[in-house]
């Protein structure tokens, strides 16, 4: 069962998707070489950024960044890091963020109580100051996104090879003939190689991803699975055939016959939050899926796109998304026309896979349809 588990996720820590929007995340000092001219705000600073703004709950680091930048991954470059602080790049409800000037380059910290001059120091380093305790929860801290909007799909959703479910042990039946999934409940499964005692997530298989080869020749490019509930294996008969499982935990889902039975899988969150270099994914990548949905995604959406670990994907890179321009009749001619692709917003990939991602919607302007294109962000303006 374990060859089911290999190269499928990243392992991560949890909590860091609360701070990674970096503050940084090992950079250590601010980098500045974007910034302008002492006399001009840089081209990412928005004309109409905040010189104060109080941190409220509900808030995410990328809303936040947004307030003060019209691209919003850049954020690193001007944020102040308090290296006198064990964890500088914790921001929770009630904070007061200033937006400085620092040799004539923005700067944007959390006030001490001393406003900007207090934020430099820090910054710089200028005075010695002994390390702040704050007790606070981390599950306070302002995170880059909701978790509630992604967690189906990072803790209970995983894509697997085809063949990596060969043999693999089944639900069929009940003990009282109900499949309902509810704690407490026996269920039987058939197949070798459960452990009494071990628990086990039961899992659904979704709809395939079929997609096509420069050929054009169709193929499974992954078959995702959603866990529906989790049971302890607690007695298996004397052939070892049929397994009995006892639910301990159901996800609002029922259990059906023909469910698969797969060890648990755990999956953390992304530590990293930075644009990927336009070749370290190869190009032509695309939406191919809006998950939690037949319609089309919007700014929260969950999709998937066509590219994996194997094709350069990582958590926490981001990108722009394209749609493709309508078709419409040139009012001379009568023969149709291409319009020009738009931009229409940005995505964070959050879980990868061998050749397919999740990725989350950070912003869009308008619906997006399944085979917008993605792209690496460019710093241009």
């Amino acid at each position: 069962m374990k060859k089911v588990l290999k190269g499928t996720t990243l392992g991560l820590k949890k909590h860091a998707l609360a701070v990674a929007l970096g503050m940084g995340l090992g950079l250590g000092s601010i980098s500045m070489v974007n910034a302008a001219s002492p006399n001009t705000a840089p081209s990412s600073l928005k004309t109409n950024a905040p010189h104060v703004y109080v941190v409220r709950k509900g808030d995410t680091l990328w809303d936040i960044a947004g307030k003060f930048l019209k691209k919003p991954w850049r954020w690193p470059e001007i944020w102040a890091h308090n290296r006198h602080v064990k964890n500088p790049h914790w921001i929770y409800p009630g904070d007061r963020l200033l937006l400085c000037s620092f040799q004539g380059k923005p700067l944007v910290g959390k006030d001490e109580g001393d406003g900007c001059e207090g934020i430099i120091r820090r910054h710089i380093g200028a005075i010695n100051l002994k390390p702040q305790v704050r007790v606070e929860s981390l599950d306070n801290a302002i995170p880059v996104i909701n978790l509630s909007d992604i967690e189906v799909w990072l803790y209970r959703t995983n894509i697997v090879a085809p063949a990596s479910l060969t043999n693999t042990p089944y639900i069929v039946g009940a003990a009282d003939d109900r499949l309902l999934g509810g704690s407490g409940q026996k269920v039987y499964a058939r197949g070798n190689g459960l452990a009494v005692g071990q628990q086990y997530g039961i899992y659904r298989q979704t709809e395939p991803y079929l997609m096509k080869d420069a050929h054009g020749k169709e193929y499974n490019a992954g078959v995702e699975l959603l866990q529906v509930a989790s049971a302890t294996s607690t007695a298996e008969n004397e052939s070892g055939d049929i397994t009995t499982l006892e639910v301990t935990k159901s996800y609002n889902q029922e259990i059906r016959r023909g469910d698969l039975i797969l060890p648990e899988y755990e999956s953390d969150l992304p530590s990293t939050f930075y644009p990927t270099a336009q070749n370290e994914v190869t190009s032509g990548a695309k939406i191919i899926r809006v998950l939690g949905s037949i319609g089309e995604a919007a700014k929260r959406s969950v999709v998937t796109i066509d590219r994996g670990l194997l094709e350069g994907a990582k958590p926490g890179q981001i990108f722009s998304i394209y749609q493709k321009g309508e078709i419409v009749p040139d009012i001379k001619t009568g023969k149709p026309v291409i319009l020009p692709q738009e931009e229409i917003g940005h995505l964070m990939i959050f879980k990868t896979f061998d050749h397919l991602s999740y990725a989350y919607v950070l912003d869009s302007s308008v619906p997006i349809k399944v085979g917008a294109s993605i792209q690496a962000p460019s710093d241009s303006e």
